[in-house]
């Protein structure tokens, strides 16, 4: 009791107009022109921030009622007067002017981020609805691009100084507190510098961190951000991780891989997400790079075989502009071998496929490990019944713990 719940502005707004109208119906309309007024708001966007308010009631989700093709109502007893509701002062969006006297960092967009505009505007509203929002995914899916793009969609309004923080060189996870007041140029006194000094020192500023590479320092990256959510009110927080950060008021969006054509019989391929992406990859390298039937039947081929991953499908299509088409299908049963385009100046992890893989291996424990090991018989997914199957006895309590 007493403590305070990670809530964003725009469900604090929401939870705030329930409790004054003093437990009768709020019609979506009138929610959203208190909370959005002037601007045009998809219904799913209200039912995000509804979504965010029960999570953060907990067992008194009850509270809030949706009352069927009316509104909704918040129950109990509410000391503020109804007229407050009823009579509202006007309200108009806050913007903010061009960002003058605001301290960015986050990276500009290097190149044009295909496939991802549905992504990039849901997270934009769960970022409006939650204070800490992890993008979660396996490697080279594209959390940190994709994360990148909705930090620069949020920048024009956010009141606020924005900042990226990269973890992915720490091998000591100690050194969290100290790289998160380094990137916000904090002035802390003494050596040793804790998750709550951090906290302390931003205390009452508004800003966005995006917090990039946790999963390797998980624990200590979890510690700094809860610490940041219960101290400062005015901070939130998109984090990219492999592994979920497991704190109060996380909200988790698993990054998807990118749209892969069925077959070649149905519709037109290059509708697809995955198959632009090679395209538009190949002709950055091969600029008298065409397009043919059966040139786009080949890179469906190839798009499907590496499962829609972005950095997986640049690899391949880097290759292609060097080896051709028809080289890179017919050999990616060795793709390991085959898939190491990476930039020259990408982080080491991202260079080639293995490495991708390898780094997310190194950060299991032994035990998991050898769950992995164990699982590898399935080519394909596989049902809870089928990973006990495959286990040892010791192996059991790891898989379902997993689940």
């Amino acid at each position: 009791m007493g403590a305070p719940i990670p809530l964003g502005s725009r469900a604090f707004e929401i939870l705030e107009t329930l409790a004054v109208s003093a437990g009768r119906i709020v019609t979506k309309d009138e929610l959203m022109k208190r909370v959005w007024p002037g601007m045009v708001v998809e219904d799913n966007t209200l039912q995000v921030h509804i979504s965010a308010i029960r999570r953060a009631l907990g067992k008194d989700r009850d509270l809030l009622r949706t009352v069927s093709g009316r509104g909704y109502r918040l129950l109990g007893e509410w000391t503020e007067p109804e007229n407050r509701f009823a009579d509202p002062r006007p309200a108009t969006p806050v913007r903010s002017s061009g960002r003058e006297g605001f301290v960015t960092s986050i990276p500009s967009a290097a190149s044009e981020l295909i496939g991802r505009q549905a992504a990039i505007s849901h997270i934009a509203t769960l970022m409006s609805a939650y204070r800490i929002v992890t993008l979660t995914g396996p490697g080279g899916i594209g959390k940190t691009v994709l994360a990148s793009e909705v930090a620069r969609r949020l920048l024009p309004t956010i009141d606020g100084d924005a900042f990226f923080v990269e973890l992915v060189s720490l091998s000591d996870p100690n050194l969290v507190p100290t790289t998160i007041a380094q990137a916000l140029d904090l002035r802390l006194q003494g050596d040793d510098v804790s998750a709550e000094l951090v906290a302390r020192a931003i205390g009452d500023r508004k800003m966005l961190l995006l917090i990039d590479n946790c999963e390797h320092v998980v624990d200590a990256a979890a510690e700094m951000v809860e610490a940041m959510l219960r101290a400062c009110p005015n901070v939130s927080v998109l984090a990219t991780s492999r592994e979920l950060l497991r704190i109060e008021g996380e909200f988790t969006y698993r990054v998807p891989p990118l749209d892969v054509p069925v077959n070649d019989k149905v519709g037109d391929p290059l509708t697809h997400s995955a198959v632009q992406l090679f395209v538009a990859r190949t002709r950055a390298l091969q600029s008298d790079f065409t397009i043919s039937e059966e040139r786009v039947s080949i890179i469906s081929g190839i798009c499907r075989h590496l499962d829609g991953i972005p950095l997986a499908i640049e690899f391949a299509a880097a290759r292609a502009a060097t080896l051709g088409l028809q080289q890179i299908a017919g050999r990616l049963d060795d793709r390991f071998v085959l898939l190491t385009g990476g930039r020259r100046t990408a982080l080491p992890r991202h260079r080639t496929l293995r490495a991708a893989l390898d780094w997310s291996y190194e950060l299991l424990p032994e035990e998991e490990r050898c769950l992995l090991r164990s699982l590898s018989v399935y080519p394909a997914g596989f049902t809870l019944e089928a990973a006990m199957a495959a286990c040892g006895e010791d192996e059991e309590e790891t898989a379902l713990a997993g689940c």
